[in-house]
């Protein structure tokens, strides 16, 4: 269940990092507010993985912290804050291409992207490398410096079907990302 959890919290990251109509290009903060995995709340679970992670990286000596830090950041992510947002940065390229993030592999595009003033919403349905089949909805309504986006998706990994509902939202916090590298853009066929 870990591992699907895990997946799971990889598709919501993101869905959650979707809507590109009007975003800036920069650092952005993405806190998930709910997640259901099979009808359970995990949120608290969620909340739980992240606080228990800075405790052990409070443990951990500034290069050590910096090592994972780094490593984080090369995977697209900033470290987890207290309150368990994450950091991913926008590229210019990828604000200007006006449709959701893609997943890391690029695997999963959105399609069906419709627009209506700030809200945006789109389908998804694809096999990713590990040969899991996502399929779902989304929408995400922009509002100045924050993003809302609320998703339903099934993922059938392994024979077991698992529904995921989840809502997020992020905030911009700076132009400069720092650290944290920008999720690779899609790969082309």
């Amino acid at each position: 269940m870990l591992k699907v959890l895990s997946i799971l919290v990889l598709a919501s990251l993101a869905g959650g990092a979707c809507a590109q109509t009007g975003i800036k290009p920069g650092l952005w903060e993405m806190r998930v507010g709910k997640n259901v995995v099979d009808g359970v709340d995990t949120s608290a679970q969620m909340a739980g993985m992240a606080a228990q992670m800075n405790e052990q990286m409070a443990k951990m000596s500034p290069e050590q912290r910096a090592q994972i830090s780094a490593m984080m950041g090369q995977k697209g992510v900033g470290l987890p804050s207290a309150g368990g947002a994450i950091q991913i940065c926008i590229t210019p390229e990828m604000a200007r291409r006006d449709v959701p993030v893609p997943d890391k592999d690029g695997a999963c595009q959105p399609t069906n992207i419709r627009r209506s003033g700030n809200r945006m919403s789109y389908e998804i349905s694809c096999v990713g490398r590990d040969g899991a089949k996502t399929t779902g909805t989304g929408e995400s309504t922009i509002k100045g410096d924050s993003v809302s986006t609320r998703s339903d998706m099934t993922i059938v990994e392994r024979g077991q079907t698992h529904r995921m509902q989840s809502e997020s939202e992020m905030r911009f916090v700076k132009s400069d990302c720092g650290d944290v590298k920008p999720i690779a853009p899609p790969k082309r066929p």
